[in-house]
């Protein structure tokens, strides 16, 4: 019996979602993509990008934006942004994207205050860490 209820106890642990909804404010601020890891185990390391995603979240709403990181420590921001909803899921939180154009979907698997993770739906996961800008000024 104590056997089958430490079983129980782990099986409940392991389907919790690892994403809180407190976590989810932690998701406003500048992100560097740092690895994918594609759905054949395969990985693509990023040193450094040239690209930047900008995320603002309110409440389970948001977008997310490309900027372009200049050496001042300034940006150059584009016009177009992925607007997308948050929603709960079985798993935990899904970001809901629809630009007009095409809809998908990601699964926001992991995140802290220096890195988050999503899955997308053939399975590709993409790793982000908090971008550190450079500022290199006179």
């Amino acid at each position: 019996m104590r056997s089958l209820l430490v079983v129980v106890f782990i099986c409940v642990l392991g389907c919790r979602p690892t994403v809180s909804e407190s976590d989810l404010p932690l998701l406003n601020g500048y992100w560097e993509i740092e690895k994918v890891v594609f759905s054949d185990g395969n990985t693509k390391q990023y040193q450094s990008s040239t690209t930047i995603d900008y995320i603002e979240l309110e409440g389970r709403k948001g977008f997310r934006k490309k900027v372009y990181p200049k050496l001042d420590g300034s940006f150059e921001v584009t016009n177009d942004a992925e607007f997308f909803t948050l929603k709960v899921s079985e798993k935990g939180f899904v970001f809901d994207y629809d630009t007009g154009l095409s809809e998908w979907q990601e699964e926001l698997t992991q995140l802290s205050s220096d890195h988050f993770s999503v899955v997308n739906e053939d399975g590709v996961t993409y790793k982000y860490k908090r971008f550190d800008p450079i500022n290199i000024t006179r």
